[in-house]
């Protein structure tokens, strides 16, 4: 400031400036609506809906893995006029498993790691957004896409065994039974791979990792029912299926929903073994859920 500019009267160096600031006097629509809103961003993101093409390839190419063989099998069946499908629907989402986990291990980074990466996560938790609704939305959203996945099929299935002119009681009957078990299938896997990627913000990283949770863990408890079955430990088979996600979700609808267990031997749990199954499948969607809500009371501050 210059020794002239500084003799002015208080009067000439004053400047007021109307911008045009207004409140805000609209609605305001609060957490819900903001929950709302990040489930509908997040799903949608997870199918790259509103995204590039780019992000569209995969999830589109994965969707299409899962519908495709429904099709071709009801396509079978009503040209040879069969009276049941050749595949139940409680052994589609176990027969496909590879591609859940690809689609899993494709997105549930994508719905977390960016967050952290990018450090956006402080703004979601800034008003009115709390902690609770980002884990929740985000845990809902990822476990509603991996059903969207795995129910589609079964309805192309249920769809075509109608036009077929199947028996309707027994094919309502196994399709309730499929969307049963590809619901907990779908809370599940949402949950560990969520929680596997909040790990990381390095999405490639958080991918790996998924990859590696679902494949080592199969990989290791199947050996092991195979060696098992082999050395005529039938009674080892059910519980070591205890200890990987899609053989918890096996045992679970072997015990309850009348499906034809994949383990070795088909020496699946009974109602018994079942119910800790059952429990196990709980209590992991209930700890993902606890892990996740952990993981964000530190995350960003």
């Amino acid at each position: 400031m210059t020794a002239a500019e500084t003799r002015r009267p208080d009067g000439a160096q004053t400047r007021i400036h109307n911008i045009g600031y207004r409140s805000y006097d609209g609605p305001r629509l609060g957490r819900a609506y903001a929950r709302r809103s990040l489930y509908s961003q997040s799903l949608r993101g997870a199918y790259g809906l509103g995204r590039s093409a780019k992000s569209k390839v995969l999830p589109v190419i994965l969707f299409a893995v899962m519908c495709v063989p429904a099709a071709i099998v009801v396509a079978v069946a009503v040209q040879t006029k069969m009276t049941d499908l050749p595949l139940d629907y409680t052994r589609y989402a176990i027969t496909t498993q590879a591609v859940i986990g690809l689609f899993l291990a494709a997105q549930a980074p994508q719905s977390v790691s960016r967050d952290l990466r990018f450090r956006t996560v402080p703004l979601y938790f800034s008003r009115p957004i709390e902690r609770g609704d980002y884990v929740a939305a985000k845990f809902a959203a990822m476990a509603s896409a991996l059903f969207v996945l795995t129910a589609s099929p079964l309805i192309v299935l249920y769809l075509g065994s109608l036009l077929a002119k199947m028996d309707f009681a027994d094919q309502t009957k196994g399709f309730a039974q499929g969307l049963v078990s590809v619901a907990l299938l779908s809370l599940l896997f949402a949950g560990l791979g969520l929680v596997v990627a909040a790990l990381t913000p390095r999405r490639g990283f958080g991918v790996a990792a998924v990859i590696a949770v679902l494949t080592i863990s199969y990989g290791a408890v199947s050996t092991v029912q195979a060696i098992a079955d082999v050395q005529g430990s039938t009674g080892a088979v059910p519980w070591l299926g205890l200890f990987s996600p899609i053989t918890l979700i096996d045992g679970v609808q072997t015990a309850f929903l009348g499906a034809t267990s994949a383990f070795p031997g088909g020496h699946g749990p009974g109602t018994g073994t079942g119910a800790v199954y059952l429990l196990v499948v709980l209590a992991l969607i209930a700890g993902s859920y606890a892990a996740l809500m952990r993981r964000y009371r530190k995350v960003g501050l």
